[in-house]
Parts: structure tokens; sequence; C-alpha cells
């Protein structure tokens, strides 16, 4: 079977964060930055929970780019980032010796900035024999057009295109694997959105759930 027909798993894939600093932040123009910001550490903690190799790398940091976000670093505390001067993530032997040592074929890239900093790498570890799955909603670009044309690029050269949602409930898969059923609510609840209030709603008004907060109480104010 030819292996894009097949579903990545856990136990396959492994998970790389590229260059989520705050001066790539800065010029990221091809969506909202909360989100992005929102999407990627989704998509962490879901990697987290279900024991899914990570890569962390950065671009110049002290000269140029600045550290990789607090909120994505919280994640992974303690995980070595893979500093880099090049551009390109796949030029440095130790991003590609860290991508090695996951043993994993099946790859997912979130990074910014699309055009540049996932593009290169992911046509040339497509090249190499891995396969890249782009997720497009963790990743930036400095306009629109330059998000569309990254993606259309990569996805020529054999990469598939996905979002956070989708990436993180092809983890899951089946309903019926509680070990992290729980866990993915809760980090769904949190972050995602419109999705979340729907599982939030299902928890507490179907299934009778206690709420996950208390509610406000009233204080009467003082005269």
């Amino acid at each position: 079977m030819n292996s894009y027909h097949q579903l990545y798993t856990p136990a396959d894939a492994a998970v790389v964060f590229i260059d989520h600093q705050p001066q790539m932040t800065f010029g990221v123009a091809s969506m909202d930055r909360a989100m992005l910001i929102n999407n990627v550490v989704l998509l962490a903690k879901v990697a987290k929970e279900f024991g899914v190799p990570t890569v962390l790398t950065a671009v110049e940091t002290e000269s140029f780019s600045g550290y990789v976000w607090p909120q994505l670093l919280d994640v992974f505390p303690g995980q070595p980032v893979i500093e880099r001067s090049s551009m390109n993530s796949w030029d440095d032997p130790a991003f590609r010796e860290a991508i090695e040592a996951t043993g994993r074929k099946n790859i997912l890239i979130a990074g910014l900035w699309t055009e540049v900093c996932v593009t290169w790498p992911t046509i040339e570890m497509l090249g190499a024999g891995y396969r890249i799955y782009v997720v497009e909603d963790s990743c930036g670009a400095t306009s629109c057009a330059a998000q569309a044309a990254a993606l259309a690029r990569m996805e020529q050269a054999g990469a598939v295109r996905l979002t956070t949602i989708a990436a993180l409930l092809e983890f899951q898969r089946d309903w019926r694997n509680k070990e992290h059923y729980l866990p993915l609510m809760a980090l769904l609840k949190q972050h995602a959105g419109a999705y979340g209030s729907g599982v939030e709603y299902a928890f507490t008004m179907v299934h009778k759930a206690p709420q996950s907060a208390q509610k406000p109480q009233v204080v009467a104010a003082r005269v």
C-alpha cells in the first residue's frame, strides 16, 4: 500500500516546531497571530499527551529572532532547542540527527515562515524519504499570497496539508480508545474554540458532568 494511503499514528510519527520566535512572529501576516500561537500550543500539548517525539529548533536566537515562545517551551520544560544559523533546518547536522533519532518517517511540521523555514526542509526531507505533513494553521507566512504559494510548492513536491484539529484527531483515531480521551477533551475545551465549546456543552448539558469551573458568585456592592 502507498504510504500516503495510510493514516499516521502516535507510534510512527514525530512533530517538528521550527522557529516559533518573536521576530518571526512579527512578520506573520497570513493569519491572526493569537490564533497561530494557540494552535501551536495545542499541537504541542497533544503531541506530549500522546507521547509523540518532538523536535524544537530556532534560528539566530540572540542575534535576530529572539527566544522560542515561552508558551511552547512551557510544554516541554528542559527540552533542548536546536540552534541554527541556516534558514533551512535540514542543512544543520544537529537537526538531522534529532530527526533521525526519533526513528519516525511520518513528520508533522509547524513553523515560521511557511515560505522559507517550513518549505525548504520539507522539500529536502521528502527527497530523503520522509513523509511530511504540513500543519498549515500552525504555520505563518509574511502574506496570504506567500502562504498559498508555499503550500502549493510543498504539495507539488509530495507533502500533505492538514490543520491542527485534524492532526490531533488522527492521533486519537477512535473514541473507544479511552487512554487519552479525558486529557484530550480538556485540551480541546481550552484551545479548540467552537469545537471546545461544543465539548463543554456535551459534557455538562448532555452527560450532566460538573462544570469545569465554579459559577461566578454575585457579591453585593458596598455602599
